[in-house]
């Protein structure tokens, strides 16, 4: 098996250091370099030409979202992943805007920070052959994780990670959703190893927050498909059919 190439770039090189240790330990990755600065970081990341970059936004030389950019540039097939201390909505929404295919809050879950990379891997390979210049398919996770970060719903809370799960089991089988409670919520559960019930407090928690924050006018022009006033907001089950109703159309 062909590990998976990592660059990291994070302000603190004990971090890296720790990162470097649990990638390399897991098996699955290389870490083909590293850096503490965005300046160094952009020429080292040229040339390593890693597979992932696990980044921080807080860098010196370069920002973060500078340095996303001119990855970018590079016009090189790497995901960015982003893990950072800034939880802000307005800078979680510039990252992702930006290019980044994942953003992560700390303190991390390195268990979870290793899946979503995996995930992000098999997104690539299912893509491949699909590039063309700088124009790149997006993956449905990618989709699904943009929509949750306009609407409001932060990358650190567990129900973010569920909803998505949700999402891309009702894009796969649409009539699970007509089985949320007996089917749904225990095959996220099991995924994540948690109980179904969690589950269900979970996801509701997270479009709790969505709608706490003011962002409806945002969930009804993304979604199109009911306008929700108010304090008015969706089931569990209306707002995963609703965005999984979204992924599809746009597949059409």
């Amino acid at each position: 098996m062909q590990r998976k190439r990592i660059f990291l770039l994070q302000d603190k090189p004990e971090l890296n250091e720790e990162l470097k240790k649990l990638f390399t330990e897991s098996g699955e990755f290389e870490v083909v370099g590293s850096a503490t600065d965005g300046i160094t970081g952009v020429k080292l990341i040229e040339e390593k030409k890693p597979s992932f970059v696990v980044m921080e936004l807080v860098l010196p030389g370069y920002d973060g979202l500078c340095v996303i950019e001119k990855i970018n540039a590079l016009n090189l097939d790497i995901k960015i992943v982003v893990l950072s201390i800034l939880s802000r909505e307005e800078i979680v929404n510039s990252a992702i805007n930006k290019g980044a295919s994942y953003y992560m809050v700390k303190p991390f879950n390195f268990p979870l920070l290793k899946e979503r990379l995996i995930d992000l891997d098999n997104a690539k390979e299912s893509l491949s052959g699909k590039i063309f210049g700088k124009a790149k398919e997006i993956s449905i996770e990618e989709k699904i994780s943009r929509i949750f970060i306009n609407v409001g719903i932060p990358p650190h809370i567990k129900g973010y990670s569920y909803l998505r799960e949700g999402v891309k089991m009702a894009v796969e089988n649409p009539s699970i959703i007509n089985n949320i409670t007996k089917k749904l919520y225990p095959k996220i559960g099991e995924k994540f190893e948690t109980s179904p019930s969690k589950v269900e407090r979970a996801i509701r928690h997270a479009i709790e927050v969505a709608w706490n924050r003011g962002r409806i006018e945002s969930i009804n022009s993304i979604l199109g498909v009911r306008a929700y006033i108010g304090a008015e907001k969706p089931t569990n089950g209306e707002f995963i059919a609703l965005v999984a109703d979204k992924m599809l159309l746009e597949k059409a």
